[in-house]
């Protein structure tokens, strides 16, 4: 058997739709023999997790399949192995540096909170 990655895409519309379009991808873990039956895999997921229901407004909420645009096979499961990388641009590099640094704070923040809550 082998691991891949499979990104598995949604899109999600609220009421009737009249909004910004919204897309939800997602990296999905998927054990198989080959890179076919990894992807039939990925697409069952896919189809078994579209959704529908009510939101707080009384509005319908609608999860819809689109496909997997992605499919990597993993060579194999090891401590701090590359799953998935993207290059990415952005006006601003001192804003996006800055965001960077105050995520990776919150998460050592609240580490650190509950290692000298236990202590």
């Amino acid at each position: 058997m082998n691991w891949y990655i499979a990104k598995i895409v949604f899109r999600i519309i609220t009421g009737d739709g009249n909004h910004m379009p919204q897309f939800d991808e997602q990296l999905r873990l998927i054990n198989a023999n080959n890179e076919e039956e990894a992807f039939e895999k990925a697409q069952l997921l896919g189809h078994e997790e579209e959704d529908s229901f009510m939101n707080q407004k009384n509005q319908t909420v609608k999860w819809t399949f689109i496909n997997i645009p992605e499919l990597n096979r993993l060579p194999s499961l090891s401590d701090g192995i590359e799953i998935y990388s993207r290059v990415n641009e952005y006006e601003n590099a001192k804003r996006y540096i800055d965001t960077v640094h105050k995520k990776a704070g919150n998460i050592g923040s609240a580490f650190y909170k509950k290692l000298s809550e236990a202590v």
